[in-house]
Parts: structure tokens; C-alpha cells; sequence
């Protein structure tokens, strides 16, 4: 009958989240869209905010959108403290979590109430799963941003370059962004991989393009001509050239750092390789890469895209799939599909 996965999409607002069974019409499967990990914890933070109360963080490193709720705390005249582990997520450099005016301590301070970090809460989803009456996974399967943490360098610079060892090195295969061992650097996925007992991961941005391919259509297309997958999410968007089960580009920009015209002429240039990487980095965004372009995928014309903002291409020369008939769970079916593509390799 094959395994039963719980799929989350870790957002910094919400959290996407599919009970996938393979023996059940994709219709059938549940379906929730929940605050996220930072939205909840956050609240808490905000509830011992207005008792005055000071907080000591541990556990993980997890989504920054938990940040702002800590900085309320500190600007209330409130003490924070924090493990290491925990401080990290609101910062890769421990300097910087001192300097905000957090104390680091392995241990709950005298009067401190003690606030746990963390993606996911195997206690909170076992009560969950059982007041719904549904049944504990087989596995799990998340997906989360993560910049990776690249010191000494630009987290833009950083990130990009994990793109040129995948298409570079790991010969751009789709199902390779779904990480039974995510890349050193990529510290909240380990984190995260940790929470989910040992399940696959990936990037948020990754799972999403990649959910178009679950769509029958665009992956068949894909085999035959280049096609060009678009994920513009609230704050990044991300592009990838796709043919013949290769990807071969990669286009990362900010959502709010391009206008709709400009994201449309850098998906123009990006489609015939002559976007330079600069260029898109002094535009603020992470960069662009291609390799070289086969004729065959006849210049990338199919256009896909997903995503909360994908109204940005509206009006233009462009397909708006909804992978599984819901487009806001597009990171889970990307991850079954990731997943998918490799159980299909080993074989």
C-alpha cells in the first residue's frame, strides 16, 4: 500500500501541511493550513510579554519570523536569555545575539520562564493527529527556508554558491534537492531533520518548484522541450530551468526588490543563459547561474509559476499550475515528488 507521510511546508506565517497515502485519491487526502511553529511560539512569547515576564529560549534553531516577538520583548524593558543552540536562530553570529541584549546560559535562569524553540513538536502533532483520529505517520518529510550559515562571507554569496556545486557537481537533478543529508551549512534543516526523526528535508523555495513536476502534464513537456519552473513566494522567488530531468539554471531574487516588468526581463535573459550572475546580486537578490543551455531545450519558452505572489506575471506568457488541485500546498507535493524521482533512480 506504500507508506503514509506526513508533508509540512514550515512558513514564518503558516504552515502547509498534506497526510499523504498513497492508496488514497490525492482528493481524499487531509489537508491543513495552520499557524507556523514561529506564529505559535511567538504568540507565547507575546502572552509572557504582557505578564512581565522574562524568557529564557532553547532547544533549536528555527524559523527567524520567531525573532520579532523577541525583540518586543527586549524593547518592553523584559529580560531574554538563551541557550546557544536556540540563539541561533536569531542569528548565525552569536556576537550579534549578545549584542541584541540576550544573555547566553545552558540553563533556565532563576525567575525566567522557560520558552522552547523548535519546527516541529512531536508532542503538539501526536495530539493533534490523534483529536482529528488520524493515524502517526510512516515518515515524515518537511521543508524550511534556509540561507545556510556561510561565515565570513555574504549569506547571498553563500547560498549561491550551493547552487554551483548542484549544478555543477551534483549534475542538477531535481530529486537531489530533496536531502536525506542536507549540506553542513543548511543548520536549521538539520535541525529540523533532527525534530522529524531522520525524515527527507529541503528548501522551502526548492519544494515549491518542484511541485510543479507532480503535475503529469508539465513533466511529460519537460521531456520533449525545456520548460522554465517559477516559485514567487512572499518574500523570495526562485527560477530553474528544467529539461530531460536535468536542471540547468538556477534565478534567486527578493520578491519586493522587482517590479513586475523587471522580474519578466530577467526570466528573458535568464532563459537564454545571458543574465550575469552581478547583476542580479546588485539588484539585492542571490544571484543567477546557468550552464550550458542545450538547443534542444528550445530556449525554456513554457513558463510556470507558483506561489502567493505569482499575480506579479499575470498578463504575461505564463501557466499557473495547482499542483494536486491546491496550489498552497505546493511545497508537500513537491516534497512526494522529489521523493518519488528517487525511489525511481535507485531503481
Amino acid at each position: 500500500m506504500g507508506k503514509t507521510t506526513l508533508c509540512l511546508d514550515i512558513g514564518s506565517g503558516t504552515q502547509d501541511v498534506l497526510l499523504y497515502s498513497p492508496a488514497r485519491e490525492i482528493e481524499n487526502c487531509p489537508k491543513f493550513v495552520i499557524p507556523s511553529p514561529a506564529l505559535q511560539i511567538g504568540h507565547r512569547i507575546d502572552a509572557l510579554r504582557l505578564q512581565g515576564r522574562n524568557i529564557w529560549l532553547y532547544d533549536r534553531n528555527m524559523g527567524g519570523g520567531v525573532t520579532r516577538f523577541i525583540r518586543s520583548h527586549l524593547k518592553a524593558g523584559l529580560k531574554v536569555a538563551a541557550s546557544r543552540s536556540a540563539a541561533y536562530t536569531m542569528a548565525d553570529d552569536i556576537t550579534r545575539v549578545k549584542d541584541m541584549g540576550i544573555e547566553l546560559t545552558e540553563t533556565c535562569p532563576v525567575g525566567f520562564k522557560a520558552v522552547r524553540l523548535t519546527d516541529f513538536d512531536e508532542s503538539w502533532w501526536r495530539t493533534f493527529l490523534e483529536v482529528a483520529e488520524l493515524p502517526w505517520p510512516d515518515r515524515i518529510a518537511a521543508c524550511a527556508q534556509d540561507h545556510g550559515f556561510h561565515p565570513g562571507e555574504s549569506n547571498r554569496r553563500g547560498r549561491f554558491s550551493l547552487w554551483k556545486t548542484f549544478l555543477n557537481e551534483g549534475e542538477g537533478r531535481p530529486e537531489s534537492l530533496i536531502y536525506t543529508k542536507p549540506p553542513e551549512m543548511m543548520t536549521r534543516l538539520h535541525d529540523v531533520q533532527q525534530d522529524i526523526l531522520g525524515g527527507v528535508v529541503a528548501d522551502t523555495g526548492a519544494a515549491a518548484v518542484l511541485s510543479a513536476l507532480y503535475v503529469e502534464e508539465i513533466e511529460a513537456l519537460s521531456n520533449t522541450t525545456g520548460i522554465t519552473l517559477v516559485n514567487i513566494g512572499n518574500s523570495h522567488l526562485i527560477a530553474f530551468l528544467l529539461f530531460q530531468g536535468r536542471i540547468h539554471g538556477v534565478y534567486e531574487q527578493h520578491t519586493g526588490c522587482v517590479t513586475s516588468e523587471k522580474l519578466w526581463e530577467d526570466l528573458h535573459q535568464f532563459k537564454q543563459g545571458t543574465l550575469p550572475f552581478e547583476q542580479v546580486f546588485e539588484d539585492r537578490g542571490h544571484g543567477c547561474l546557468t550552464c550550458d543551455l542545450p538547443k534542444k531545450a528550445n530556449g525554456f519558452g513554457p513558463t510556470f509559476v507558483l506561489g502567493p505572489r505569482r499575480g506579479m506575471l499575470k498578463g504575461y506568457d505564463v501557466s499557473f499550475p495547482a499542483p494536486g488541485g491546491d496550489m498552497m500546498l505546493a511545497g508537500c507535493f513537491g516534497l512526494i515528488k522529489g521523493m518519488e524521482l528517487a525511489t525511481k533512480m535507485k531503481k
